[in-house]
């Protein structure tokens, strides 16, 4: 079981109230942490949960296999339709659809309701108690619609949505079902709550990858889609996009979402304007910068980006406080203890700042 204290924790903040401190959430790709926390142990899953442990995390919104910087690994696996590599610590994948008629041609299957009933919800449980009883781990889904794109490229979807919009649409609704199908099971399942991510990049640096009106079109269609049966089972929905997605975070609302990771403030994201225009219709999470900050930055730099989003932002709870994406491979590791050490001394309600 959870902590009580972890769970009072994040509950009192998600309910924009003030709790002991701000909860910490964040994502690690950073060798020298499991290096440190869990050198030697085998199972990745167990490595994982001494890193959050030990670098006392609240909530994990999943983790992922690190690289050192000879790493050469041919990953080849076939689940997602790509064939990952690895170069040093980038993770590359080849587009698995190259052309107009490989989109015309590809369909995703039928949504595998038995593989999800007997192997991922197992899984969803088995890492829910994995990482209890210190550290939170969110069910994380997409809604289909960088799942997408990510299967031939931002360069080829866009032609698609010119060149062949209903083969694309298809696609895209296809992919869709399989999420629904995740959340009408996690539904049924209140138990794995009380948070879930969904996950799909629509933005960059300063602006949309695509029109508002063809995200409301498509993306905010499928994300209302995941969102409905979550939402009717008491979940509450954290939405993730790197970059500037202001332009339609109004419709994300409407569509149902109650969170927004990650708020990259090198993106054009004011979490202080949020936390004004938004109030106690958003949790926010993250934002302190993983691009310049974290990574470039000295300690003292560390710590002070660290305040500025506690000072923006956690005054009357509804603040989760992590990196603005993920704890990438190039952060030195001194910085990474000395983020989270600022989070928990600085964090602490009342916030005096």
């Amino acid at each position: 079981m959870l902590d009580p204290k972890v769970r009072e924790r994040i509950e009192t903040a998600m309910n924009h109230q003030e709790p002991d401190r701000v909860p910490i959430w964040d994502f690690i790709d950073s060798r020298a942490t499991y290096d440190l926390f869990a050198a030697g142990v085998e199972d990745y899953v167990q490595a994982s949960v001494r890193v959050f442990h030990g670098l006392g995390i609240d909530m994990c919104r999943g983790f992922v296999r690190t690289f050192t910087a000879d790493d050469t690994t041919n990953l080849d696996r076939a689940d997602d339709h790509t064939v990952p590599t690895v170069s040093g610590r980038t993770n590359w994948a080849k587009w698995a659809l190259r052309s107009l008629d490989d989109i015309r041609a590809f369909s995703f299957p039928e949504p595998n309701r038995e593989w999800i009933a007997s192997e991922w919800m197992p899984s969803q449980f088995g890492l829910k108690a994995a990482f209890e009883p210190y550290t939170l781990y969110l069910p994380c889904i997409g809604c289909g619609f960088h799942g997408t794109y990510g299967l031939m490229g931002v360069e080829l979807f866009s032609l698609a949505t010119y060149d062949a919009p209903d083969q694309l649409e298809r696609l895209l609704w296809q992919n869709t079902a399989h999420s629904v199908a995740l959340c009408e099971a996690l539904a049924a399942n209140p138990g794995l709550g009380p948070l879930v991510l969904i996950g799909d990049d629509i933005a960059y640096k300063g602006a949309l990858l695509y029109s508002p009106r063809y995200l409301r079109e498509t993306f905010i269609k499928q994300l209302a889609a995941c969102c409905e049966p979550l939402k009717k089972a008491g979940y509450t929905v954290i939405f993730h996009s790197d970059g500037y997605v202001m332009e339609v975070l109004d419709d994300m609302v409407e569509a149902g979402i109650d969170g927004l990771n990650p708020i990259e403030p090198i993106a054009g994201m004011d979490i202080g304007l949020l936390k004004k225009r938004y109030g106690k219709r958003l949790i926010l999470v993250g934002n302190v910068d993983c691009s310049q900050v974290l990574p470039l930055g000295s300690v003292a730099d560390v710590v002070e980006a660290t305040k500025d989003c506690l000072r923006a932002a956690g005054h009357g709870g509804g603040l989760f406080i992590g990196s603005s994406s993920e704890i990438v491979p190039s952060t030195p590791l001194e910085n990474i203890l000395a983020f989270y050490d600022a989070c928990r001394e600085h964090g602490r309600y009342p916030i005096k700042l």
